[in-house]
């Protein structure tokens, strides 16, 4: 079967409560080969009722909304479809903020000061299956659950981590300490492409669709 979706540009959700930030993303989008603004919401109620009835290829989602904080609005959006990719871009970048996004079922997490040419980067890596979040993101991740449990992860290594490949366990851990892909293809001589194929095969076999659950049971959470 032909994909109709193929070299067609990534359709984008906006939900941005402030109109200028609103409009600017949407403008970026729009006047970017590859990308189209196929909505902006204002608040996630709006989000909720759209959303769903005409899904977008990744949404880019504010947390401080009125009414309703983008936290919340992405459990529920991901309730109703379960396979959005959601990418929350904000100013928060304090460990609680970030752990309750991606907790919710964010799959990346940027923020807005995050230049244009990296949050496209990043749209394009989360619509084919990545988690995008900067080092510093990543490592806070981490810095959370190690400072609320002590323990150390191999004292809790969930069992389905025993079924990874040495090289699957050596990109796994390169994700746990908030590498990007091309660190981690760097660092282990391999190619991007072979890093996002590991990356494939570590959520199947744990059974995880983000690199935050990923990690969650690296941490033996």
């Amino acid at each position: 079967m032909t994909n109709t979706r193929a070299n067609q540009p990534i359709r984008v959700a906006l939900v941005e409560d402030d109109p200028g930030v609103r409009a600017n993303l949407a403008a970026m989008l729009d006047g970017s080969d590859g990308f189209v603004c196929q909505a902006a919401y204002a608040d996630g109620l709006a989000a909720l009722k759209g959303i769903p009835a005409n899904p977008p290829d990744v949404v880019l989602m504010d947390i401080n909304l009125p009414g309703m904080l983008g936290t919340e609005c992405v459990r529920q959006l991901k309730g109703l479809v379960p396979r959005l990719p959601v990418l929350m871009l904000t100013v928060y970048d304090d460990s609680e903020q970030i752990f309750k996004s991606l907790m919710a079922g964010a799959t990346g997490y940027l923020l807005k000061r995050t230049p244009k040419d990296k949050l496209l980067e990043a749209i394009r890596e989360i619509h084919s299956g990545g988690a995008p979040m900067s080092r510093q993101i990543a490592r806070r991740v981490v810095q959370f659950f190690q400072e609320i449990d002590r323990v150390p992860p191999a004292v809790q290594r969930a069992p389905e981590l025993n079924g990874l490949t040495e090289r699957e366990d050596q990109v796994l851990a390169g994700l746990a300490k908030g590498f990007a892909y091309k660190e981690i293809a760097d660092q282990l001589k391999i190619s991007f492409e072979t890093v996002r194929t590991h990356v494939r095969s570590i959520y199947e076999k744990l059974h995880v669709h983000s690199r935050t659950e990923a990690v969650l049971k690296y941490l033996g959470r």
